[in-house]
């Protein structure tokens, strides 16, 4: 099986199997009449809207840079592509997004726990990480452009700033739901009430991690070894 196969195997594996843990199955919507407004009585939570939105999404999102990581791999192997050498402060924004991811997931802890404290810190160093990530991610473009490495002339190059570009859109997206959640945080007088926000945040948060691990691993040229470990996963 070809990589960009096991990438879409995991992919779906990943959403197939979570949908069916929250019980997409037994949700209410897949009920007519008024059955659809009594509980169903399963073990298992619907789905809220929200949630099922954000799913979606993050599935046209995967698909989008599947395709684009296909694309990757196609070009590659062309005469003039040329791998330029990677900025180091990528590795420290690498760092700042797992700062970012895990902090978001400790925020949600904390909104379940109403440990209203604990849940604004927590947001406050997730918005501050992922700003820093952007800027970050700005140094580097601008290292590179120092470098004589543009858009043109360089697939490889082109690459680096389409998928720097997109993922950065991504983040700004999720930004903007953070700080309304943030906003929430100090008007509501219990964290649980704003956990399903923070929820919705930490999984697009993962989502954000989980893909540029894989950009960042193509820039880097360890396409080959991302293979073999997506293969040995999925065994």
């Amino acid at each position: 099986m070809s990589f960009m196969g096991v990438f879409f195997l995991f992919i779906y594996s990943v959403m197939g199997l979570y949908l069916w843990q929250q019980g997409i199955l037994r949700s209410d919507w897949l009920k007519e009449g008024d059955v659809a407004y009594a509980s169903s009585g399963s073990d298992f939570p619907s789905l809220s809207p929200q949630k099922v939105g954000l799913l979606v999404f993050l599935s046209t999102a995967g698909c989008v840079f599947s395709l684009l990581i296909a694309a990757y791999f196609m070009r590659q192997g062309s005469p003039d592509w040329q791998l330029p050498e990677m900025p180091s402060i990528l590795w420290l924004n690498y760092f700042l997004l797992v700062v970012s991811s895990c902090s978001i997931q400790a925020a949600y802890y904390s909104a379940l726990k109403n440990h209203d404290i604990q849940l604004k810190n927590w947001l406050l160093v997730t918005g501050a990480s992922s700003l820093l990530f952007l800027m970050g991610q700005l140094v580097a473009a601008n290292e590179l452009q120092n470098l004589g490495v543009y858009t043109y002339g360089n697939p490889a190059a082109s690459f680096f700033y389409l998928f720097t570009t997109l993922h950065a859109l991504h983040l700004v997206g999720g930004l903007v739901a953070l700080f309304r959640t943030i906003r929430k945080s100090y008007r509501q007088a219990l964290g649980n009430l704003i956990a399903p926000s923070v929820e919705l945040c930490a999984i697009y948060w993962h989502f954000l991690l989980f893909i540029w691990t894989l950009l960042f691993m193509l820039l880097l040229g360890k396409g080959d070894a991302l293979g073999v470990i997506c293969r040995r996963v999925l065994a």
